[in-house]
């Protein structure tokens, strides 16, 4: 039996000299502000432990991790027939490039980079206003985390209102080329509260777990999705979950993961737990800089690669 608690002490004593590497993402005026010298880690296994390191009880702004769990919604909703407006394949390009959007005729790359998940959020958005989709969402992860205190950080998701240009050009073109159904405004409403989702990470982990464990959480026996989708939701977060930096994920820690800008990432690890980790330094291509190396060391410690140990 594995020693997890052993195994995050561990990692969190070699990575205390190197906490507040990387920079934060300044280009959303709040998550500018946050300190970088955090750091926290929890596994929530699929037999119920949970075990925690550091700074994983502090609220961060989850951003694009919350695609995975609008990815969930519109698959409930409309099934497989979503992939007519979303691809399933690495882009290669920075999360928000529009060059590609061009050249594929407002079809994305994949439901993980901005312009896919703004697509999604257009279907969660059909038939409800943009705040009962928002309330959806909300409802939708409180439920998976089993957790009612989790909430929206309005101040994050005014901030991305007032800055986030790039995405307004994003979700333009596609509603050019015909994939949005919905007013521009009303669809990145819903876009920047997902992304302004406020979780923990023993809240970020426990909220995964359906993913690890076959579609079900086996905390409270609810089942979420069916095991064929909890498989190819895993498959996309480990071969896209990471924008262009997908690749170097699975090279060096071999497990479906997505990262957000605010420095969080979900990685599962299939049949066994969910694993979240924050450190809010990004590296180059927008991911947690000291996140990432403390996935590779625990993939490295427990043999959890789906490559095998």
């Amino acid at each position: 039996m594995t020693d997890l608690q052993a195994i995050l002490d561990g990692i969190y004593t070699e990575l205390s000299p190197r906490i507040g590497e990387g920079k934060v993402a300044d280009y959303i005026p709040e998550l500018a502000k946050v300190d970088p010298k955090q750091f926290g880690m929890t596994i929530a296994t699929v037999n119920g432990e949970v075990h925690s390191v550091g700074d994983a009880g502090i609220a961060f702004s989850i951003q694009s991790i919350s695609k995975v769990f609008m990815l969930t919604l519109a698959l409930g909703k409309i099934g497989e027939s979503l992939w007519k407006r979303v691809g399933r394949e690495p882009s290669g390009t920075s999360f928000n490039s529009i060059v590609q959007l061009e050249r594929e005729e407002g079809i994305p790359r994949n439901p993980f980079i901005n312009a896919g998940a703004i697509a999604v959020s257009d279907v969660v958005l059909s038939g409800h206003a943009p705040r009962e989709a928002i309330g959806e969402l909300l409802r939708f992860v409180r439920y998976v985390a089993d957790d009612e205190s989790i909430t929206i950080d309005d101040r994050v998701a005014r901030s991305e209102t007032q800055t986030g240009f790039r995405n307004f050009a994003l979700a333009n073109f596609m509603r050019a080329y015909g994939n949005l159904d919905h007013p521009v405004e009303h669809v990145l409403g819903v876009y920047f509260h997902q992304c302004a989702l406020s979780m923990s990470c023993q809240q970020l982990a426990k909220a995964g777990l359906y993913l690890a464990a076959r579609g079900s959480n086996p905390i409270t026996g609810h089942s979420v999705v069916s095991p064929k989708r909890a498989r190819r939701i895993n498959a996309l977060m480990l071969t896209c979950g990471h924008y262009d930096g997908s690749g170097d994920f699975a090279y060096h820690v071999g497990l479906p993961g997505k990262s957000g800008v605010g420095g969080g990432i979900l990685a599962v690890a299939p049949g066994i737990g969910s694993i979240a980790v924050w450190s809010p330094g990004l590296n180059k291509v927008g991911n947690s800089q000291l996140g990432a190396v403390a996935l590779e060391m625990l993939a490295a410690r427990t043999g959890w690669s789906v490559f095998g140990d």
